[in-house]
């Protein structure tokens, strides 16, 4: 039932220093520590200007994080369990740089375009997966992390803001609107990373996703369609140098 759905822990991060960021000034926001009080949440902006939609959330490298389609980071409390169990440490909400840590509810099975309203106001709707990098690699400080996280497929969900609102530990969790189509978020990640050959099906999700995502979305259904190049001695390559037709 949706009342089981709710935020386990807002969290909010500065910036600090890392070595291993491509961000100007070495600088990262993935520390970020769960608040106790009411945080704002908007749209941030374009990606590029745009930072986090969490106000006094730090985004550092803006070239790859933020922006109006990365605007809020979600990751399950449970999946964090999981993690925890595996890898014999604890593991505090926020850790993996997210902004929401939920309870009751799958967040890398929510379907791009699937929105929810989180509290009284605030209303998301997902456009992608997190892609590990070095630099969370390097936070966590757990050998073939990237590896690791990626075989799992586990990796959350970024949303953007369709309505903005203050949120509070605490504060429920409705779906109020899940997709048709087959794309979760976990079905976006494996197709970008170890199953390719979904990739032609991810266009489903339409202009729900994630700008960048959506471009990928259409290079990968077009590269799907187009004609395999004839082999050398073919019939139709023959065909067409009898006609003086360039052969594809």
């Amino acid at each position: 039932m949706s009342s089981t759905r709710r935020l386990h822990s807002v969290n909010v991060g500065r910036a600090s220093r890392t070595a291993r960021t491509d961000a100007p000034g070495g600088l990262t926001g993935i520390d970020k520590r769960p608040t106790g009080g009411p945080v704002l949440v908007t749209a941030p902006g374009p990606k590029g200007v745009g930072g986090g939609g969490l106000a006094g959330d730090a985004v550092c490298d803006r070239r790859h994080h933020g922006g109006d389609d990365q605007a809020v980071y979600a990751y399950a409390r449970e999946d964090l369990d999981r993690w925890a169990e595996q890898l014999g440490r604890d593991l505090d909400a926020g850790v993996f740089g997210e902004n929401l840590t939920t309870l009751g509810i799958d967040v890398s099975d929510v379907r791009i375009g699937e929105r929810w309203r989180v509290g009284d106001e605030l209303v998301l709707e997902a456009t992608s997966a997190r892609i590990p990098c070095a630099t969370f690699a390097d936070w966590l400080g757990e050998r073939g992390w990237v590896k690791r996280f990626t075989a799992e497929a586990t990796p959350g969900a970024y949303f953007r803001v369709i309505t903005p609102g203050l949120i509070s530990p605490g504060d429920p969790i409705e779906v109020l609107h899940r997709p048709e189509h087959e794309v979760s978020v976990a079905f976006l990640f494996r197709a970008r990373t170890t199953a390719p050959e979904l990739r032609p099906r991810v266009l489903a999700a339409g202009e729900a996703l994630h700008a960048d995502e959506l471009a990928r979305a259409r290079a990968w259904a077009a590269q799907a369609v187009q004609p395999a190049a004839p082999t050398s001695g073919s019939p139709d390559r023959q065909t067409s140098a009898t006609n003086g037709t360039p052969g594809r």
